[in-house]
């Protein structure tokens, strides 16, 4: 019998038209989608359903908007399958933001307690560094060891002085993003392909996430949680900081606070899950990227995705 996770998607899987077959075929993903709209005093998920693309991007409404459709898609599961998280999955795992749906699927937080949040998160950081002053980049054929030596020898200036540039996601399968000062990001860039990288880009984001220039709002994200605490989940969470299972309320809601500036960890999340005996990998929500990345680092794992009414229905069929 297989092992489940259960894991939700990060930045970069929002797209228009999300959610929006989901709204019209089940009254439970609108109730849903309702609820995370009133929270936020906004129609989120009409921009979510029709774009534009560029409002939809920017990072204060992709963070809540991608929990909204993993939630959605749970609650569907929920009403029209029978289906419970807690009986079905060994852990839950989120990429960045995505930890706070997979948290707020094990019930450590409710849909609108995890969307003030994310909407916090998401003003903070584009807050934190001016428009322009950072960057970040995918390595595509570099491994973590390689990057931090890329990212150590990107730090130092011409002028022999010192900027920030760090390993922001270690994605697995040779796939590293990097993030920092926009100067230090476009040396490792021509670093790597020095180096004989296979491809070095830049990426079209609006602010330097996951590195110490995120400070700012690291401690933004503190004092929310501090006033909105996690409770103890259903089911552990691996936390992309420490890739190990987190359960206790406190560790948890420190873990979401040094998240803002270290490495999401995926790969060895994916890894520890493997370890746990997990052997089935469910991505809720939007797109694809992480049934992509299961097959890349745990290529002997099953992977699917659900974010569709013909998704939902092939996955409750396989569970």
């Amino acid at each position: 019998m297989a092992v489940h996770a259960f894991i939700f998607p990060g930045q970069g899987s929002q797209a228009p038209g999300m959610g929006r077959d989901l709204a019209a075929a089940f009254p439970a993903a609108r109730e849903l989608f309702q609820e995370i709209d009133d929270t936020l005093n906004q129609h989120l998920s009409r921009l979510m359903f029709e774009g534009p693309a560029e409002e939809l991007t920017l990072t204060e409404n992709a963070q809540p908007a991608l929990m909204a459709h993993s939630l959605a898609v749970l609650r569907v599961l929920e009403r029209e399958g029978g289906f419970r998280l807690a009986e079905r999955a060994v852990v839950v795992a989120g990429h960045s933001l995505g930890e706070y749906s997979a948290l707020a699927a094990a019930g450590s937080f409710t849909p609108p307690q995890a969307a003030r949040l994310l909407r916090l998160r998401g003003q903070s950081m584009q807050k934190a560094v001016p428009a322009g002053e950072g960057a970040m980049a995918a390595l595509l054929g570099a491994e973590m060891p390689l990057a931090r030596e890329i990212c150590a020898e990107a730090a130092t200036t011409p002028e022999g002085g010192t900027e920030v540039v760090e390993p922001a996601n270690d994605n697995g399968g040779g796939q590293v993003v990097v993030s920092g000062h926009r100067a230090a990001v476009e040396r490792a860039i021509e670093i790597a392909k020095a180096r004989g990288v296979r491809r070095a880009m830049l990426l079209p984001v609006s602010a330097p996430f996951h590195c110490a220039l995120m400070a700012p709002a690291a401690a933004a994200m503190q004092e929310a949680l501090a006033a909105a605490p996690p409770a103890a989940p259903a089911v552990p969470v691996v936390a992309n900081v420490t890739a190990a299972k987190a359960t206790d309320p406190t560790e948890i809601a420190a873990l979401l606070v040094r998240q803002v500036t270290a490495t999401v960890r995926w790969r060895e999340s994916l890894q520890a899950m493997a370890e746990l005996g997990v052997d089935s990998f469910c991505e809720l929500g939007s797109g694809k990227v992480l049934a992509g990345l299961v097959k890349r680092v745990l290529p002997d794992a099953a992977s699917a995705s659900a974010g569709t009414p013909a998704e939902i229905e092939q996955l409750l069929k396989a569970l």
